[in-house]
């Protein structure tokens, strides 16, 4: 079975915080949004899976869940090969799950390890035994703050490809790295002050592409 991995980061604006002509602009920018994606469905034969909704519907759906937040952003996870469109869902989690531990693993590994090397006594398999619990934690607890909008499913004949799109809420998923970094030190045998600097960074949000 090959997997792919599809990320996608569009940034809204919530709208309580704009004003009537920015809302007037930004729903109609959302509805040339909208239709564009449903003739780029119809015309790679996607359908809506799992649902009894119409694809329109969901698409709507979607884009109201974004804008009810400016921290809420599109998080999609993708398998390219599988049969059973239970099996599709699953993995299409998974791999959302997987690629965004490894994308809040890889913003911080860099500096960990320039602080830690910085202190001749933290040796370097202390620096990958927190890397890895750090990635392993984040990934066990992102999908709390995940939430499905919706499926489309491609059959390829013996394969089908299957798409999950999830709202994914920034401030609650620094939540889930912090508490992941105190699990993380509390595993490992990190200093309180290299501790201080890592939190600084894992409090930051990150590129999601």
């Amino acid at each position: 079975m090959v997997f792919t991995f599809m990320l996608a980061v569009v940034p809204q604006n919530s709208y309580a915080q704009l004003s009537k002509k920015q809302s007037k602009q930004l729903q109609k920018e959302r509805n040339k949004e909208h239709k564009k994606k449903l003739k780029e469905y119809k015309a790679e034969n996607w359908k809506l899976g799992a649902s009894s909704r119409t694809i329109e519907v969901a698409l709507l759906e979607h884009y109201a869940k974004l804008g009810e937040s400016d921290q809420n952003v599109e998080f999609v996870g993708e398998v390219s090969q599988c049969q059973s469109i239970n099996v599709c869902k699953q993995f299409a989690l998974t791999n959302a799950l997987n690629r965004y531990a490894t994308l809040a693993s890889g913003h911080v590994k860099g500096r960990i390890e320039s602080i830690m090397r910085a202190d001749a006594t933290t040796p370097q398999v202390e620096m990958d035994k927190f890397i890895a619990a750090y990635e392993n934690l984040v990934k066990g607890e992102v999908g709390g703050v995940l939430t499905e909008s919706y499926s489309i499913v491609k059959n390829n004949g013996a394969t089908n490809e299957y798409r999950t799109f999830f709202i994914l809420n920034e401030e609650k998923a620094g939540v889930v790295r912090r508490r992941a970094m105190e699990r993380s030190l509390i595993e490992t045998k990190i200093a309180v002050r290299e501790a201080e600097e890592i939190a600084k960074f894992v409090n930051e949000g990150f590129s999601l592409e």
